[in-house]
């Protein structure tokens, strides 16, 4: 049975990674058999999927059969450090390049050179550093805070996210031009509940694991409680799997798992996203991996939402929908009406227009305008003008 797992995997007990991964189903053979197509490439590569289905697993295993593999691995969440460290952190810096920096740091980039950056969770990088990040991937070379002189680097990039890029450039939120760059080849990781013929492996691998780590004798699954797992839908995927057969292995009485020994959440996993552009077919230039399309999705809920206003027969419902839409996204976007444009895609004057009909301007200009007056009379001032943000 082919296995993947994390190096000192004991040390990780607190993480929300997936430890480990086998390719017992159809579609994890699939993966793997691109896996090692993609491997020998130093072409860039963006690896998609939910929370727990092994990303960075499948990272080291591509580094590891690379021609890189005698270099450093470097894994590095995005979304563990803050805006003011992430930078250092990336690109490195200079002595007194600001507060606290005493010596010089190499950042992540240099620390890779010769072998592989896994970036996870990429999407959580501000728009400020992907603007940098881009820099680097196409002069290939960093340069550290506070220095001027650009350091060559030569990195492969393999970037994750549990969260759909295409959309998170629609709504401005990741550059347009850093997905072009990141999207050269793709790799999409189905959710544990889409490849049932891991679940009981890895169920007994963890088994074997913690009977290891606890010292007891080997435990072994009922048939009922084998068919328990398989019905479960693991919207935490392999590491859901790995706490529920912990925790099993704890409860258990001789040696025998029952249903009344796993401990299985309610929750549900989040809805579908699209797939990357790769894998639906539309996309030139990238690297397609080739599955099966599932049944089609069922309405989504803006869908239903509408269904039932249709079915209310509301006159002037298109002036109502369109008004509603414009409404919430100016106070999404705290009244700015150019983020307001930017997020509906139409022009600043139309949501101008719009705010001015539905009378959204003149409703937040009497709010600002009795709250200033409060503040003034408090003060014993005459009250100043105010006026609306976004508008000139």
């Amino acid at each position: 049975m082919p296995l993947l797992t994390l190096p000192n995997p004991g040390a990780l007990a607190l993480s929300l990674r997936a430890k480990a991964l086998v390719f017992e189903d159809p579609r994890s053979q699939a993966i793997l058999d691109r896996i090692r197509q993609l491997a020998p490439s130093d072409a860039t590569l963006l690896v998609t999927g939910e929370t727990g289905t092994g990303k960075e697993l499948v990272a080291r295993h591509i580094h590891a059969l690379s021609h890189r593999r005698g270099r450093p691995f470097v894994a590095v969440n995005c979304g563990a450090w803050s805006e003011s460290l992430v930078e250092s952190e990336l690109f490195g810096h200079e002595k007194g390049a600001f507060t606290g920096a005493t010596t010089a740091k190499a950042g992540w980039f240099e620390a890779a050179d010769g072998g592989t950056l896994f970036l996870d969770e990429i999407g959580d990088l501000s728009l400020p550093l992907q603007v940098k990040l881009l820099r680097v991937l196409q002069e290939r070379e960093v340069v550290r805070l506070g220095s001027r002189q650009p350091i060559p680097i030569d990195v492969r990039l393999i970037a994750a996210t549990n969260v759909d890029l295409e959309e998170a450039v629609t709504a401005r939120k990741f550059r347009e031009d850093l997905f072009y760059r990141l999207n050269v080849a793709t790799l999409a990781l189905p959710p544990l509940r889409e490849r049932p013929g891991d679940i009981l492996p890895l169920a007994r691998y963890f088994l074997d694991l913690y009977a290891h780590r606890l010292g007891s004798g080997p435990a072994a699954l009922t048939a009922e409680a084998a068919a328990r797992l398989l019905e479960h839908p693991w919207p935490g995927n392999i590491r859901e799997l790995e706490n529920a057969m912990h925790h099993a292995l704890l409860v258990c009485k001789s040696h025998q798992i029952t249903v009344s020994d796993l401990r299985l959440t309610a929750l549900q996993p989040k809805a579908a996203t699209s797939p990357p552009p790769s894998e639906r077919g539309g996309d030139r230039g990238a690297v397609d991996v080739p599955f099966q399309a599932g049944p089609a999705p069922r309405a989504t809920s803006l869908e239903g939402a509408l269904l039932a206003l249709f079915e209310q027969n509301l006159p002037n419902l298109h002036e109502q929908i369109e008004e509603t839409i414009i409404r919430t996204a100016y106070r999404y976007c705290d009244r700015n009406q150019l983020q307001t444009a930017r997020l509906l895609g139409i022009s600043r004057n139309i949501v101008r227009a719009r705010l001015a009909q539905f009378g959204e301007l003149a409703r937040y200009r009497a709010a600002r305008g009795g709250a200033a007056a409060a503040a003034a009379f408090g003060r014993g001032e005459p009250a100043a003008a105010s006026r609306v943000p976004g508008t000139s």
